[in-house]
């Protein structure tokens, strides 16, 4: 599921252009869940979460700059309240949600960390139904309970391994979850004013300045200097797991609506198991098959639900 501010009106497509559409949703969220493996493999070389995701913004800042000047000569100036507005929601969205979930990473499997991640639609849920006072009816539940049961599932099994750091790296990811739908609810009535791309570009300039700030300010000028793996490494995570899963999820919900393009997103969990299995050498069991299998289930019965 690519973390990014979408717009839900589609035209009617044709079938060749729904396959598209779906092909394009896919592939970014496997490529936006891949960010978990390169932080893994960027953790390898010893670098902390500060250093890995200013590296992330390094690299992924010049795109969304560029993007960001274009739509601000293009469109009309924003308004005072809508700035501030912005530099909030990149905070939390781009910068806190990342970061904790980043933090996160360096206790846990990115498996579990995927699943964790995948009920953001939850909280939004719950957030709505707190401060909106929206009834959330006995189907909502019941799918919010499946989620639930299969994070427990696997949380259980991975706490089995031993660590005692599972815990605190399930509640940082847990946090980025609760930041990032935060955000969700706060871009809702803006997208519709600025435009997806616009508050995107805008939100990760802000969370890049953020990103590559705190890291100056904690850390030496000379962790800038790092082996070509981790410049490698960075790249990979601010292009094709960054930039490319962003644009791409706008395309697909230009073309086939953000219903569809949500429930196509459902496979990044499932290719973050097996990608972590295939790169990083982490086990697949059936306890995590099956928690993956009731949080996918629980999503989709939400999905369902207008």
């Amino acid at each position: 599921m690519s973390k990014t501010a979408i717009d839900t009106s589609v035209a009617p497509v044709t079938r060749p252009a729904q396959i598209a559409g779906l092909s394009i949703a896919i592939g970014g969220a496997i490529l936006f869940s891949t960010k978990a493996i390169v932080a893994k493999l960027l953790y390898r070389y010893h670098i902390d979460a500060v250093t890995l995701i200013a590296f992330r913004m390094l690299f992924s800042f010049p795109v969304f700059a560029g993007v960001a000047l274009w739509k601000m000569r293009t469109g009309p100036a924003l308004s005072k309240g809508d700035r501030w507005r912005l530099v909030v929601l990149g905070l939390l969205g781009y910068y806190l949600s990342s970061y904790l979930d980043f933090l996160g990473l360096q206790f846990i499997s990115v498996g579990l960390e995927r699943l964790i991640l995948f009920t953001t639609p939850t909280f939004v849920l719950l957030m709505t139904a707190l401060v909106f006072k929206r009834r959330v009816n006995g189907a909502q539940w019941a799918a919010l309970a499946l989620s639930y049961c299969g994070i427990v599932l696997v949380f259980l099994h991975d706490l089995q391994g031993g660590s005692g750091s599972i815990a605190a790296g399930s509640l940082l990811v847990l946090g980025s979850a609760v930041a990032y739908a935060v955000y969700l609810l706060g871009t809702g009535e803006m997208v519709k004013r600025i435009g997806s791309l616009r508050l995107v570009a805008y939100a990760m300039c802000v969370s890049s300045a953020a990103c590559i700030g705190q890291f100056f300010l904690l850390r030496p000028a000379s962790m800038l200097v790092q082996p070509l793996q981790v410049y490698g490494l960075s790249f990979v995570n601010g292009l094709f797991c960054t930039i490319f899963p962003v644009f791409m999820t706008m395309a697909a919900v230009q073309r086939i609506g953000a219903p569809s393009a949500s429930q196509a997103g459902m496979i990044g969990p499932v290719s973050t198991l097996f990608l972590g299995w295939a790169l990083l050498g982490e086990p697949i069991t059936a306890i995590q098959l099956g928690g993956t299998a009731l949080v996918l289930g629980g999503i989709y019965m939400l999905s369902l639900k207008k």
